[in-house]
């Protein structure tokens, strides 16, 4: 162990044992929102549901349609559940409201207000590039030395890694860090266990025994995380304005993406994701959930009542222990009578992603297993509904996949059938008059039009609002527009392959293929043709299969299913293509799919750049260096290059 944390405690242990009485977090009418917001998805779902089954019918409901129609109305409502959380986001951003409050928003945070009370800072690491840490746990605590409140602060890097190149690569950093910091480094602490045992829940609850009666809070952040010294001060602060509050989430917005890949993600996060989690928090209120990191929590709650259990069944993805510990560690503090909040207006709080598709998938499957575990907890007693909610939801971001796959499959199926029987117009012996086909195309077209709506209005209103509050940010009206469009055009495109990564995710886990849970990649790498090949010749095959019998038997219906298919069939080209830094680059010259951090970052990126090479190194390599001397200097290299993230299923698309 290196470093040292500062002891005294006389005083906090004073605070502690006072009775909880102050203000719960201000969210007035609760019950009337999370009624209005069901009651709005609930109605578009059905008034959906509906125009399907007048669809259907006239024409007699086969077996096959009634599967189709119940698996069309859990894709409709999963779009429909995004759509009123823009559309809410959207007329609470636009007003300047509080989601909570519901009051005018300040025009600028206060930030004066004196805190008294002792919080870690802590970071988490496995396996981690041991450079791209310590450059990001020094940029966090230089940003909350700028804010003279570092005494009240102390920080923590826990390691759990277990390789040994691992384990050097930190320690000898961490000594660097120590040099650097001086008289802070009595601020500091490194701390590392033998035996990973429980993951990252072993970490922090090893790190809550040790230390955590020296502390009133803990900010919890990932290796990536970044977060500003007064977004830092901002989490204390209402803690200590809200003694019921036991868990105070922020929304990370992703940095320094410099692949297509991670800058589509990256500008389509920043630009529609602070409206999506207004419209969260407006309805969620005190019930709101916690993502794991970049976060505060308070230290005494936690240790009481946030222990998980283990999973009852011997085998298969009901057992064993809990992999995403998140969710059900904010429904245990919820249970025990804590709140749980949710601030899409604190900013400088940062992530970094993927940086491409691969590696984007590869978290996925991680993290579906882990949301696929919740629905063995929907029934356990003492849940908040909310939490259930919550918990059926990340179910459901990776099992509408399935279902989406499943209702283009039935799809086909039914357009192979009808166009076989299309001329057999009189089923009876003794038939007078045909039984001609009934074509709803009235319902078919509002059908569309309605579904094209949902999907795409998050998108529209999330442009409204750029367009209206921050236009330079984005590079201009006109940038604003192109990247916007750029952005749908990408996540059309991609969302087919993500279909088939996210349906086959779903299939392994039921058969109990287990997933390792190791470092995340985090620096951009452009995906070698073999590696992108190898890993989508499979959707690639299976479209060409399929679009070869759908133009057989049902050309109309081929041409319906073209964006679908075009997708998986350019797989490897897509997956290629967007790993590039070079045309990332391209576009951000260009002035396209920038973000406000980009044209005008904060103190704490500009620190952290400073100390992290410059990524247009491997653009000069990647455009000069032949690919196996290219890999053989990547192999040598420290930065991470274990792929594991993957895409999210926001509207489906």
């Amino acid at each position: 162990m290196f470093g040292a944390q500062t002891t005294s405690r006389s005083e906090r242990d004073d605070k502690r044992k006072r009775p909880m009485t102050g203000p719960q977090v201000r969210a007035p009418g609760k019950v009337l929102r999370r009624a209005l917001f069901l009651l709005l998805v609930m109605a578009t779902t059905v008034t959906g549901g509906y125009l399907m089954l007048e669809i259907l019918l006239p024409n007699g409901l086969t077996v096959l349609e009634m599967a189709l129609l119940g698996l069309f109305v859990v894709t409709f409502a999963w779009i429909v559940h995004a759509f009123w959380n823009a559309v809410l986001g959207f007329i609470l951003q636009l007003l300047r409201r509080d989601p909570l409050t519901l009051k005018p928003l300040p025009a600028v945070a206060p930030g004066n207000t004196p805190i008294d009370s002792r919080t870690a800072v802590i970071m988490p690491v496995y396996n981690e590039d041991a450079h791209r840490v310590i450059c990001g746990f020094e940029a966090n605590l230089r940003s909350l030395q700028h804010t003279g409140q570092l005494t009240h602060f102390d920080f923590f890097l826990l390691s759990d890694s277990q390789q040994p190149e691992a384990i050097a690569a930190e320690e000898k950093a961490w000594k660097g860090l120590l040099h650097r910091l001086g008289p802070l480094a009595s601020h500091v602490t490194y701390r590392r266990r033998e035996q990973n045992t429980k993951r990252k829940v072993g970490n922090i609850e090893d790190f809550c025994e040790r230390w955590g009666d020296q502390y009133e809070h803990m900010v919890v952040l990932d290796a990536d995380s970044i977060m500003t010294g007064q977004c830092i001060m901002s989490l204390v602060r209402t803690m200590e304005a809200n003694p019921r509050l036991a868990l105070l989430q922020t929304v990370p917005m992703p940095v320094r993406q410099q692949t297509l890949f991670g800058r589509f993600l990256q500008f389509a996060a920043t630009l529609y994701s602070p409206m999506l989690a207004t419209g969260m928090a407006f309805w969620q209120t005190d019930t709101a959930n916690y993502w794991g990191h970049n976060a505060i929590i308070r230290i005494a709650p936690f240790r009481e009542h946030a222990r998980l259990p283990r999973l009852r069944r011997k085998r298969g993805p009901f057992s064993g222990d809990i992999l995403s510990h998140d969710f059900v560690e904010a429904a245990l503090l919820r249970q025990a009578g804590w709140d749980v909040a949710l601030r899409a207006d604190f900013k400088g709080s940062y992530e970094e992603l993927p940086s491409n598709i691969l590696d984007y998938a590869t978290r996925d499957r991680r993290w579906a297993e882990g949301n696929i575990q919740h629905l063995a907890l929907l029934g356990k007693p003492g849940f908040h509904f909310i939490n259930r909610l919550h918990m059926l939801f990340g179910a459901i971001a990776y099992l509408s996949s399935l279902v989406w796959m499943l209702m283009l499959a039935l799809s086909s199926v039914d357009a192979v059938m009808r166009s076989v029987n299309s001329n057999r117009f009189f089923t009876q012996q003794y038939q007078l008059f045909p039984d001609w086909p009934i074509a709803k195309t009235e319902q078919i077209v509002s059908l569309f039009v309605l579904t094209a709506a949902l999907l795409l209005m998050p998108k529209v209103l999330g442009a409204i609002l750029g367009l209206i509050q921050q236009p330079r940010a984005y590079g201009g009206r006109a940038a604003l527009l192109c990247s916007v469009l750029l952005e749908a055009l990408f996540a059309i495109l991609i969302a087919p392959l993500m279909m088939v990564y996210h349906t086959y995710f779903i299939f392994s886990i039921f058969v109990g293929r287990k997933v390792n849970w190791n470092a995340q990649a985090r620096e951009g790498r452009l995906v070698p043709w073999g590696e992108a090949i190898k890993r989508t010749w499979q959707p690639t095959w299976l479209a060409l299969l399929w679009g070869g019998a759908m133009y057989y038997y049902s050309p109309l219906f081929f041409w319906w299913l073209t964006p679908v298919l075009l997708g998986m069939v350019l797989a490897a080209p897509i997956v290629r293509t967007t790993s590039s830094l070079a045309l990332g680059q391209g576009l951000r010259n260009l002035g396209l799919l920038q973000i406000p951090e980009e044209r005008n970052p904060p103190p704490v990126l500009r620190l952290l750049e400073q100390r992290l090479p410059q990524p247009g190194l491997e653009v000069t390599l990647e455009t000069q260096l032949p690919a196996g001397q290219l890999l053989c200097l990547r192999q040598a290299s420290t930065s991470a290059q274990n792929s594991e993230k993957s895409l999210t299923t926001t509207s489906g698309l």
